[in-house]
């Protein structure tokens, strides 16, 4: 990773450090959600940024978090932090490792639709059994604790350990990327024949990166889970892995600081779109100017928000290019 590449994601952590002590509380609820959903939007650019994946079903993964936090949690204590987020992360990652056993075995569109198939057959479940608490979900008695050091029962203290599992998600795929497993996902993405080519095996290193991926997206819905205190099925819906996709998209596939500030771009044009002191009536109708929004953003932006320092600097040089260009036709002019 390049300096201001490294400079730019230290600045912005640091930032995020330093926001609770420059807002309120309804800023720090919005930053801990935008930050929660980062984390899930990382999950899936591990599948279709860096391996070539496009998964449409990221939401189940998601949701099985959040339902695990909720169903693990005992009904009258807290649960301990050191044992129920590790759960949740696993029972997601089993999950994945179920779909993408067997998806992986399909490509493209196929992939695409088993993918949405698993997500659905997840979000049945919850919706229409006992187990989910159906259309009208479930409730977290008590938050987790971690000793007497973590209660996430606080907004600051839940802030600040979202905060830390983004840190710790981003440089751990940031080292994941630059391993030779990384490397490997990136073979995969460019030409997966060339790899099979070359003897590598490359139905393991897609599940486990598929693994890899649900755990990352358990991680996100425990974290969900613990700041609302509530599950309900469209936390599984496919809306949600639409929503995913889309910040990957408008962030820029292929970086993690692309689904990084995907996340932020996503979700604080939500709330631009729905204020009704900026937009007043059209507020009700935020939907649509979100999509505009967004439709003009990808056919502006074709690497998305990442590449628009580069996007600008080459427009710049195209503009001086001509009068490089002017200078250099009429130097001869000038000698006479």
């Amino acid at each position: 990773m390049k300096s201001s590449k490294i400079i730019f994601i230290a600045a912005c952590f640091f930032g995020l450090a330093l926001f609770p002590a420059l807002s309120g509380s309804f800023g720090v609820d919005l930053v801990t959600k935008i930050m929660i959903f980062a984390i899930f939007a990382l999950s899936l650019e591990l599948l279709v940024g860096s391996t070539g994946l496009v998964c449409f079903g990221q939401a189940a993964f998601f949701g099985i978090g959040a339902y695990a936090t909720v169903l693990l949690s005992p009904q009258d204590g807290a649960a301990s932090l050191y044992v129920l987020l590790p759960a949740c992360i696993a029972v997601a990652g089993l999950y994945a490792l179920l779909v993408g056993a067997l998806s992986l075995r399909t490509k493209g569109v196929y992939f695409i639709m088993v993918t949405l198939a698993f997500a659905q057959m997840a979000y049945y479940v919850v919706h229409d059994t006992p187990l989910g608490g159906g259309t009208d979900g479930i409730y977290l008695m008590m938050k987790p604790v971690g000793g007497s050091l973590i209660d996430l029962d606080g907004p600051l203290t839940l802030y600040g350990f979202t905060l830390l599992c983004l840190v710790a998600v981003f440089g751990f795929l940031s080292v994941l990327l630059r391993s030779r497993f990384g490397r490997a996902l990136a073979g995969i993405r460019v030409n997966e024949q060339r790899m099979r080519a070359t003897g590598f095996s490359t139905y393991p290193y897609k599940l486990a990166a598929f693994v890899i991926s649900g755990g990352i997206a358990g991680l996100a819905g425990f974290l969900f889970a613990v700041k609302d205190g509530f599950v309900n099925p469209e936390l599984m819906s496919w809306h949600l892995s639409g929503e995913v996709l889309i910040m990957v998209i408008l962030g820029g596939l292929g970086h993690l600081r692309g689904a990084f500030i995907g996340a932020f771009a996503f979700a604080l044009l939500q709330e631009l779109f729905k204020s009704e002191a900026i937009f007043g009536e059209f507020a009700k109708h935020w939907h649509m100017g979100l999509g505009l929004t967004i439709i003009t953003s990808v056919a502006l932006l074709p690497r998305g928000l990442v590449g628009l320092p580069e996007q600008w600097r080459a427009r710049l040089i195209g503009r001086r290019t001509p009068l490089v260009a002017l200078d250099t036709a009429e130097a001869p002019h000038a000698s006479h």
